[in-house]
C-alpha cells in the first residue's frame, strides 16, 4: 500500500531531524576545536603569538615578491599610524554568540612601533547559524586621531568615534590614489584564507586593562602603552619582524595590480571568494550578521 501524506510527513519530519542532528554534531566539535586555541590566546604573550600569525596572512613575504599583489600594500603599511589585528570567533545553533580579542600599537615618532595594548570585542545576533566561523581582521590606522581613539582607554565603535572603509589590495598606482586623501582607518578581513571584505562598521572595541596589567605588571593605560612609555616585550618580536619585512619588500618588477576586496555581493578578482550577509539584530557586531 502507498504510504499516506501522514507518513510521507513524519519520515520527512524523521530525516530533516537527523540532519539537524548531524550539524549540531560537527558543529559543536568544530566549536569546542576552534574555542580551546582561541581562549589559550587570552594572555598578552598568546594574543601577540595569533596577531603575528594574522599579520602573516595579511603582509608580503619578502622571499615571495608575487604574494604583494594579494597583500595589504607596502605603501599603506608604511604610512600607517597605527594597526589593530584582532580575531573573531562566531559559533551557535539558530542564535549566535560572538566573542573577539587582539592587540593594537601605534608608531612612534621615531618610526619604530610600540608595545601592544590588548584589545576585545564581543556580540550576540541571530540566524540560521550552525557551527563556527573564525575571522581575523587588520585595521590599519591612517590617523593620529585613529591611534588617539585606541588611547583614551574607552570603547571604539567603527564608524562611530572613527569611519572606516575596505582598504586597497596589491600594488601600482590604484594604492597611490586610494592613499590621496585616505579614510581614517582600511579594514581587512579574511575568512577560510580569502580576503572577504566585511564591513566593520557598527564593531565596538574594548581595552583589555586586565589583560594589559597582568603582563605589564600594574594597571598602565593603553595611552602610555601606544605612546611608547613601555617598553616592547620580547614576546611581540616576531609580530614587529613580519610587519617590518612586509615595509621593505622590494617592488620592483611587480606588476601594477590593485583591487578592493568585494563586500555585498561585489565583484572580486577570479579566484577569490566574497562572503558576509545575514540576518538579525547584533551589538558590539564584527560583520553584520
Amino acid at each position: 500500500m502507498a504510504p499516506s501524506l501522514l507518513d510521507k510527513f513524519r519520515q520527512t519530519a524523521e530525516k530533516a531531524g537527523i540532519q539537524a542532528t548531524a550539524f549540531m554534531k560537527e558543529g559543536s566539535s568544530r566549536v569546542a576545536a576552534e574555542s580551546r586555541g582561541f581562549v589559550q590566546s587570552f594572555s598578552l604573550p598568546g594574543e601577540a603569538e595569533k596577531c603575528a600569525k594574522i599579520l602573516e596572512s595579511f603582509l608580503a613575504d619578502p622571499s615571495h615578491p608575487e604574494s604583494a599583489l594579494n597583500s595589504i600594500p607596502k605603501a599603506v603599511l608604511q604610512r600607517a599610524r597605527g594597526l589593530a589585528v584582532f580575531q573573531v570567533l562566531k559559533a551557535g545553533f539558530v542564535f549566535s554568540g560572538k566573542a573577539g580579542s587582539g592587540l593594537v600599537i601605534s608608531r612612534l615618532p621615531t618610526g619604530e612601533w610600540s608595545a601592544p595594548s590588548c584589545i576585545a570585542t564581543a556580540g550576540v545576533g541571530w540566524g540560521l547559524q550552525i557551527g563556527a566561523d573564525i575571522t581575523d581582521f587588520v585595521i590599519v590606522l591612517n590617523s593620529d586621531d585613529a591611534v588617539k581613539a585606541f588611547s583614551l582607554g574607552g570603547n571604539v565603535t567603527i564608524g562611530g568615534n572613527i569611519s572606516a572603509t575596505a582598504g586597497p589590495i596589491g600594488t601600482g598606482g590604484g594604492v597611490q590614489a586610494s592613499l590621496a586623501n585616505p579614510a581614517p582607518v582600511f579594514s581587512y578581513s579574511k575568512s577560510k584564507g580569502l580576503f572577504a571584505g566585511l564591513s566593520l562598521d557598527g564593531t565596538i572595541l574594548v581595552e583589555r586593562k586586565d589583560a594589559n596589567r597582568d603582563f605589564y605588571g600594574s594597571p598602565i593605560p593603553a595611552r602610555d602603552i601606544l605612546e611608547g612609555r613601555v617598553p616592547p616585550p620580547e614576546v611581540a618580536s616576531r609580530m614587529y619582524e613580519i610587519i617590518e619585512a612586509a615595509e621593505g619588500l622590494d617592488e620592483s618588477g611587480l606588476p601594477a595590480d590593485s583591487y578592493m576586496p568585494g563586500e555585498g555581493g561585489a565583484a572580486a578578482p577570479a579566484g577569490y571568494t566574497v562572503t558576509g550577509g545575514g540576518h538579525g539584530s547584533t551589538v558590539f557586531d564584527a560583520d553584520h550578521h
